[in-house]
């Protein structure tokens, strides 16, 4: 492998260099364009691709006058997204689906579509571009930049609200049946989920523990699909949502409470917070249920590691 290095007025030299060497900057390259691939996804994500194509193969030009786009923009779009295995090309610039792509259909359970537009939202994006900021002084981007916690944030835009709130739900959807399946909930009268979304994973539970109550405890933007979800599922006379924020006060006197996902979003003194508000909440006997991810050994790599660095 060589390195061809030319200086004006000069004959060229060539500089060889290790197979290894080459390799490292080839992955590299593909490393540190690496926002370039995320935010084509969620341009895919946005536009529905996945979803367009679940009956059939479609061309650009269908694609594109189906969804309002440029059809050789989303030509360069899609061809960019086929290297990484998102959508199959055919001749004539023809498109179908891959297994890759199918995450992104929004009619699947555990789909990852919304996953996917949350990356797109226009603070987290741009809240990427200033991880210096946030490594020199150990604060938060997304708070630099909107002067608003996240939770804050789409409190007051719905558009974002619904997004997020979808991304948890699909989440729920891939991870409740397994935290079901590894705790015994029946011995629970009373169980709160503190800042449980729209509601699935205390849905799961209670179908699970026929003779528990609930109380999902959350913010207003999640509350009335959280109460719709309880009523479809047959389970609301024994399903109650409560909106407060637990960073104020958590629902006294359960007999066990439920934190899915929720301290690793805050700093310390926030997690502490929402603990110290269990803790008060909690009688003598009651039960603490954390359930997240764990990080991994040095060097081994996990996606706990990228969402520590995102939270």
């Amino acid at each position: 492998m060589y390195q061809t290095a030319v200086a004006a007025g000069s004959p060229v030299n060539t500089v060889p260099r290790s197979n290894d060497a080459a390799q490292a900057q080839q992955t590299m390259r593909r490393l540190v364009t690496g926002a370039w691939l995320s935010q084509a996804i969620v341009v895919a994500a946005e536009l529905s691709l996945a979803d367009r194509l679940v009956e059939k193969e479609q061309s650009v030009d269908e694609l594109a006058a189906a969804c309002g786009a440029q059809p050789d923009a989303l030509y360069r779009l899609l061809q960019t997204l086929g290297c990484a295995g998102l959508f199959h090309e055919s001749e004539g610039r023809r498109f179908r689906n891959t297994p890759l792509s199918e995450t992104l259909r929004s009619d699947i359970p555990g789909s990852l579509r919304s996953l996917v537009r949350q990356m797109g939202i226009d603070p987290i994006w741009r809240a990427w571009g200033h991880m210096l900021y946030s490594v020199k002084t150990g604060r938060s981007a997304f708070h630099h930049l909107t002067g608003q916690t996240l939770f804050e944030y789409i409190g007051e835009h719905p558009d974002a609200a619904e997004i997020v709130d979808s991304a948890m739900v699909n989440l729920s959807e891939q991870e409740a049946p397994a935290l079901v399946s590894a705790y015994d909930f029946s011995n629970a009268g009373l169980i709160v989920d503190v800042g449980g979304g729209r509601g699935q994973l205390l849905a799961e539970i209670l179908a699970a523990a026929p003779s528990a109550r609930g109380i999902l405890q959350e913010l207003p933007h999640a509350a009335e699909s959280a109460r719709h979800l309880f009523a479809a599922r047959g389970l609301a006379a024994r399903a109650e949502v409560v909106t407060s924020n637990a960073l104020e006060a958590v629902v006294p006197g359960a007999d066990l409470y439920i934190m899915k996902h929720i301290v690793h979003d805050w700093d310390d003194a926030h997690a502490q917070r929402f603990l110290s508000n269990c803790a008060a909440a909690m009688r003598p006997d009651s039960k603490l249920l954390l359930a997240e991810m764990i990080l991994a050994p040095p060097n081994e790599p996990h996606f706990s590691k990228l969402l520590d660095l995102h939270s």
